[in-house]
């Protein structure tokens, strides 16, 4: 009895080291629970965040700045023919500087707010591709479990065939031939069935990846979901919208704004910088002979600083900014043309799918009637039992990819608006209110 709260503890830190489990979940909630626990979401708000940052410490290159400082002294003189003296000196300083002309602050200002920018949009982007993750983890069990549903349903139809053989058998019916095609049928429905298990499995351990949990009851999409699509809107549309709104061109863009900032900063290195200074100094004597009496000082001035030569730094340095300035270019030209393939592609395939969900719709049904007419067929022996077997794997495969093609549509439609760049968390609640629980 006393090993027993010491095994209940072993017990309870074990499932501890599982992610927790949830027995029934919705798209919706498992997305809110992937933005509080996934990694590229919290790095890249930090990185905005350091960014902004980024944008105050450029900006504060163009604020005065004030210094002040004290220091104490003490002094021991000793002059021959004179006496003795020693005294102690307190010194208090305070310096403004005020830049008046200086580019390269300036322009380096508008870099850093070109790299908030990017940084924002480098956010929204990893909120939109968790959008896609966490759809696509989701629908990836949906379908691993209809896929598992119908190698279970395929098992068991094939396994009462091969009953059926061997009753047909032993009473003389059919040839043992009959019997061996039957059981290698059943054989290949069971392999069938265990990696669909094992799929399944794996599809939800990627979806716990994203979410923090293991989900084993998921909302499953409804019957009557739309597989439908705006036929207003062409694929032109589409790619105009990409131009205007994908996150990835605007990412590149604000990096070519960047750079070139940069590239003037670096050009006006040239340039003379004008700076306004303001001081005042105030020395205190205690016990000086020769001076009793504090000293005060007071300066402004204009400080003009015209730089001449420094070792060709600035002249590599504006060489460099021009070449990188030819790559963020190119990188904004692939972002472009990625976007705008990447949305034709989807456009395609919204289309595709959705001529496919409407053909499969039709293939089950004539599947079905196939299978019913073949078993009748070899009831009354006009059809041998492959036909069966055949017929009955045609008809479960219909099934499958009528699922997999509604989950096909559903993840199409999502990568479209991502390549537009209209993807948002509205997508998900919209999609949330087409599924069920089971």
């Amino acid at each position: 009895m006393k090993r027993l709260p010491k095994l209940l503890f072993t017990s309870v830190m074990s499932l501890a080291a599982f992610p927790a489990l949830t027995m029934g979940a919705d798209l919706l909630s498992l997305y809110q629970k992937a933005e509080n626990y996934d990694a590229d979401i919290f790095a890249a708000k930090s990185a905005y965040l350091a960014e902004r940052e980024g944008e105050s410490i450029a900006f504060s290159k163009l604020l005065p700045s004030i210094n002040a400082s004290a220091s104490i002294e003490h002094t021991d003189s000793n002059f021959k023919g004179s006496p003795d003296d020693s005294y102690i000196t307190e010194t208090y300083t305070v310096a403004l500087s005020q830049p008046l002309i200086n580019f390269s602050s300036w322009y380096k200002v508008t870099a850093a707010e070109q790299n908030t920018l990017q940084a924002e949009t480098t956010y929204l982007a990893a909120q939109q591709n968790l959008i896609l993750e966490i759809s696509s983890a989701y629908f990836g069990v949906l379908r691993t479990e209809e896929n598992l549903r119908s190698a279970k349903s395929q098992e068991a139809a094939v396994k009462r065939q091969y009953e059926q053989a061997k009753e047909q058998f032993d009473v003389g019916l059919i040839a043992i031939t009959d019997v061996h095609e039957a059981k290698a049928s059943y054989d290949a429905s069971q392999t069938l069935r265990i990696r669909s298990e094992g799929d399944l499995t794996i599809a939800r351990e990627n979806l716990s990846r994203i979410t923090g949990e293991y989900s084993t009851e998921l909302a499953t999409l409804k019957s009557d979901f739309p597989i439908t699509m705006d036929k207003n809107t062409s694929a032109e549309q589409w790619a105009e919208s990409a131009f205007q709104n994908n996150l990835n061109i605007k990412i590149a863009e604000f990096a070519l704004n960047s750079v070139k900032a940069d590239y003037k900063a670096s050009k006006s290195g040239h340039y003379p910088t004008l700076n306004l200074e303001a001081g005042y100094r105030n020395n205190d004597f205690s016990n000086n002979r020769s001076n009793d009496t504090d000293q005060t000082n007071t300066n402004i001035a204009l400080t003009l600083n015209v730089p001449l030569y420094s070792g060709g730094a600035t002249q590599a340095s504006v060489r460099q900014k021009r070449h990188l300035i030819e790559q963020a270019s190119q990188q904004l030209t692939s972002a472009q043309r990625q976007a705008k393939i990447e949305t034709r592609t989807e456009y395609i395939n919204l289309k595709t799918n959705i001529q496919t969900v409407e053909s499969l719709q039709q293939n089950i049904i004539s599947r079905q009637s196939a299978l019913e007419a073949t078993r009748e067929g070899y009831n009354v022996g006009t059809r041998n039992i492959v036909e069966v077997l055949d017929a009955e794997r045609n008809y479960f495969t219909a099934l499958r990819d009528y699922a997999n093609a509604r989950f096909d549509f559903v993840e199409s439609n999502l990568r479209i608006k991502r390549s537009a760049g209209t993807l948002n968390k509205a997508d998900i609640e919209a999609l949330n209110k087409w599924l069920e629980s089971r």
